[in-house]
């Protein structure tokens, strides 16, 4: 009695987690709202989602930026065959099951996303090429040699304004700036001993198109500037021309960064002069997860494979003390640290006060790979339900009938040990169901034939215990024995017709996509749950039948 309250108990508890598995609930997402800015709203969502062949979804083409990157039409084609693989990694990776990534014609990627409600945030994870780099940063002050010349090419050009710098005889913070920056030099010099660099401060020539933007940190790192908010955009077009990038110190860049410093009631976004030449790219990098720390606040922990540590282990030996930038497409990720020992497989990036859905986003396309070339959205709209409306509604008519058929032989054939197996089917359904919503599955029309599919072999497990109970019967036996030798006896036949099944499944899985791998799952978590339900769920109902038959002589089978 003991062991039957017991399987009750397993058996309610189940049932509980299920329905908690599939009960609506509120979700967040973010939507455009008036004039197009995105807000974030509130709806009641079923957990288990539908596919694109039942409700539709977003549709995005992608193709290269030539803008970005300079490509000849002939590598084109050879460009989005490799971008292919690493846009489905990335739109795998957000949890969008049942995506379709393939390529139309020799020039185009084409996403469909199964009812996205974010589709901006899907168009970013796309486009971001995550080119990661480790570059050290400049303790030369190169940058101060060749401000004269940027100057000169910015009034050339017709780009110079006084609107927005900082000049001296604008009581500006350039020159709250140029206070704080004599101790902390020196003091960041003292640190830095070991360096045959002169990290002492110069004054920067202020008043020039170029010069008048930027000043030096107070922190006294080297390579580190700061520029008002309100002119970072102007410093990195300019930047950006062809004749800064010439007059630039040479084997020196200036790269903007991603981290923001308030000083006197002021935000600084900060530029860093770094070594034009990487110590190590992201080719190496293997893994990526983000994480929290306590005092650096959100970061990315990333692996290296062999290769890659021994190398980074090299480089980072050979500028010990000297401050190495992380630099993602372009863009400086967090202050630059300074390396303290060399450095071997496992690293960090430190996010710059970024929340963790950013660290998320950076782990993925990190994990994916970096894009060969630069993608830009070429086009996006919403699309309807690929399979059409009566489509949809005969693959539902369909399996409604299947499972009515399945119910009525049972119950004709078998009478009470069928009603048992169809009590037992129906929270088999149900469990199937909370599985596929835990893995967060998406429902199409294919896995739904998977799920009837799955039916039936749950009934076919419950088909040979019911066989040979009868044939123990005939021998005979009575009907407790009898029971309990029909379910250890078929047990061999049920195990090695599931495994078979489950290792097809898995396969289909492993090399299939879009609705194939629908189909794979719901068979898989069919199994599952249909093992579950003919052996331990009607086993546990026919316990709880003879103990409130008292040894009855008879069975219904």
């Amino acid at each position: 009695m003991s062991n039957l309250k017991y399987r009750i108990g397993a058996i309610v508890a189940l049932c509980i987690l299920s329905v908690w598995a599939l009960f609506p609930r509120n979700v967040t997402v973010r939507q455009p709202g008036a004039g197009g800015v995105m807000t974030d709203v509130v709806q009641r969502r079923v957990p288990l989602r539908r596919g694109l062949d039942l409700q539709g979804g977003t549709y995005l083409a992608l193709e290269v930026d030539e803008s970005k990157q300079a490509i000849t039409p002939d590598k084109i084609p050879d460009a989005i065959d490799r971008a292919l693989k690493t846009v489905r990694n990335r739109i795998e990776g957000i949890g969008v099951s049942e995506a379709i990534v393939q390529k139309q014609g020799s020039d185009r990627i084409v996403v469909q996303i199964p009812g996205i409600q974010d589709p901006e945030h899907a168009k970013e994870i796309v486009k971001q090429q995550a080119f990661l780099e480790f570059r050290i940063t400049d303790k030369t002050q190169a940058l101060e040699r060749v401000l004269p010349r940027l100057d000169q090419i910015v009034r050339d050009k017709g780009l110079a304004t006084t609107k927005g710098t900082s000049t001296p005889s604008q009581p500006a913070a350039s020159k709250g700036l140029q206070g704080l920056l004599t101790d902390t030099a020196k003091s960041a010099g003292a640190k830095n001993d070991s360096s045959k660099a002169d990290t002492t401060a110069a004054t920067l020539p202020t008043g020039g198109g170029f010069s008048g933007m930027i000043q030096q940190s107070p922190s006294g790192m080297p390579g580190e500037y700061l520029v008002e908010s309100s002119n970072a955009q102007k410093v990195e077009d300019f930047l950006a021309l062809p004749e800064i990038k010439a007059a630039m110190p040479p084997g020196k860049e200036m790269l903007p960064s991603n981290d923001s410093t308030v000083l006197q009631n002021k935000t600084y976004k900060g530029f860093y002069v770094v070594d034009a030449k990487p110590i190590i790219t992201g080719e190496y990098l293997t893994d990526a997860r983000p994480n929290t720390s306590q005092f650096e606040g959100t970061v990315v922990q990333f692996t290296l494979d062999n290769v890659g540590g021994r190398r980074f282990k090299a480089e980072t030996g050979r500028h010990v003390h000297d401050y190495m930038a992380i630099v993602l497409d372009g863009r400086v990720m967090g202050r630059p640290p300074i390396i303290q020992s060399a450095i071997g497989t496992n690293g960090q990036i430190t996010m710059g006060g970024r929340d963790i859905q950013a660290a998320q986003d950076l782990a993925l396309v990190l994990r994916a790979g970096a894009l060969p070339v630069p993608l830009r959205v070429a086009e996006v709209r919403n699309i309807g339900p690929s399979m059409g409306q009566d489509s949809i509604k005969k693959g539902f008519r369909a399996g409604a009938i299947a499972i009515a058929v399945v119910v009525f032989i049972m119950l004709f054939y078998y009478r009470f040990s069928g009603a048992l197996a169809v009590a037992g089917l129906a929270l088999y359904v149900l469990y199937t169901l909370a599985i596929l919503a835990g893995f967060d599955a998406v429902l199409t029309l294919p896995g739904l034939a998977g799920f009837v599919l799955s039916i039936g072999i749950a009934v076919d497990a419950n088909v040979l215990i019911f066989e040979r109970i009868r044939e123990e019967l005939d021998r005979g036996k009575t009907v407790r024995t009898a029971i309990d030798e029909g379910f250890r006896h078929a047990m061999p036949a049920i195990i090695d017709s599931n495994v078979s099944t489950v290792l097809t499944a898995a396969v289909l899985y492993q090399y299939g996509t879009g609705p194939v791998k629908g189909f794979a799952v719901t068979l898989i978590a069919g199994i599952a749950a249909s093992l579950f339900t003919s052996i331990f769920v009607v086993r546990t109902f026919y316990m709880i039948w003879l103990n409130r038959s008292r040894g009855a002589q008879t069975l219904s089978i």
